[in-house]
């Protein structure tokens, strides 16, 4: 069983990322994947956080959803749609950042809407002990001025390389979260993204291996990489961890795409000798 994360760098044109989504989605059914995660923002990335309202798309109709049973469908591959920009109807003044997953057969399975939203100022730097420096040079982000929080809910959905557990971006900051996760049986834990550069260089990557080892778990980590409209840049270094916190592939910087096989006997054993989910005194 074979998993694929999609690291791109998405810009302020619909058709050319979803050009680049489907030629990255290839390649990674021609490596074997069963299932491939895109990042967050896939199929847009504008020079303000409100340009993706134009792009926004009703539920089940647009060219994003189109594209995405297509490639599911033509490639025989369960697609993890990082997020898309969904409205519930068409005055909505917000928009749902919506993680869709569909299987090989084109058809919508579940759909996550991503739970914490990005209002925060990045520091320009940090001194060498991690205390940020002050105000002044840092980057200022607002998602809920465009986007609606989704429902505080676990969604799990059975693939054929696990029982996979959604989550997007900001979300990894929140442990309970994906406590919740592994709580309903989650094997594997999706996490599309936007990093941005600053706090993917100083938090990516220690993150992403906290969660595959305190919850015991594959973590499959796409992210986007590179510069986009208006500036943005984003850290890449997308991956895959396994329960034991060890990195088993990375795409550094750029479009690619990294691959790793799934074991469940591994992911089992592993939390039959080592039952640190079964020695749980605190709960929540």
């Amino acid at each position: 069983m074979t998993a694929a994360v999609i690291q791109m760098c998405s810009q302020d044109s619909v058709g050319a990322n979803l050009a680049a989504a489907g030629r990255l989605l290839q390649q990674a059914a021609g490596r074997g994947a069963r299932l491939a995660v895109l990042p967050e923002n896939f199929a847009y990335m504008g020079v303000r956080e409100a340009d993706k309202l134009a792009q926004a798309e009703l539920e089940g109709a647009g060219p994003i959803q189109d594209f995405l049973r297509a490639a599911a469908q033509r490639l025989a591959l369960w697609v993890v749609a990082g997020t898309i920009p969904l409205k519930a109807t068409p005055q909505d003044t917000r928009v749902r950042a919506a993680c869709v997953v569909y299987d090989a057969h084109g058809e919508r399975v579940v759909r996550y809407d991503k739970m914490h939203l990005f209002d925060v100022e990045v520091p320009a730097m940090a001194r060498h002990h991690g205390d940020a420096t002050g105000a002044g040079g840092g980057e200022r982000y607002q998602e809920s001025a465009i986007i609606e929080p989704g429902a505080d809910a676990a969604v799990v959905v059975a693939t054929p390389v696990g029982r996979l557990g959604l989550s997007v971006c900001y979300d990894l900051r929140f442990p309970e979260l994906y406590r919740r996760l592994a709580e309903a049986g989650a094997e594997l834990l999706a996490v599309p993204s936007a990093f941005t550069r600053r706090t993917g260089e100083a938090h990516w990557e220690v993150l992403l291996r906290a969660r595959a080892i305190e919850n015991q778990c594959y973590v499959l980590a796409p992210n986007q990489s590179g510069t986009h409209p208006g500036g943005r840049q984003t850290w890449g270094h997308s991956l895959i961890a396994d329960p034991w916190g060890q990195v088993l592939a990375q795409c550094e910087s750029g479009e690619g795409v990294a691959v790793a096989e799934i074991s469940q006997d591994r992911l089992h054993q592993l939390r039959q000798s080592f039952p640190v989910l079964t020695h749980r005194r605190i709960r929540t």
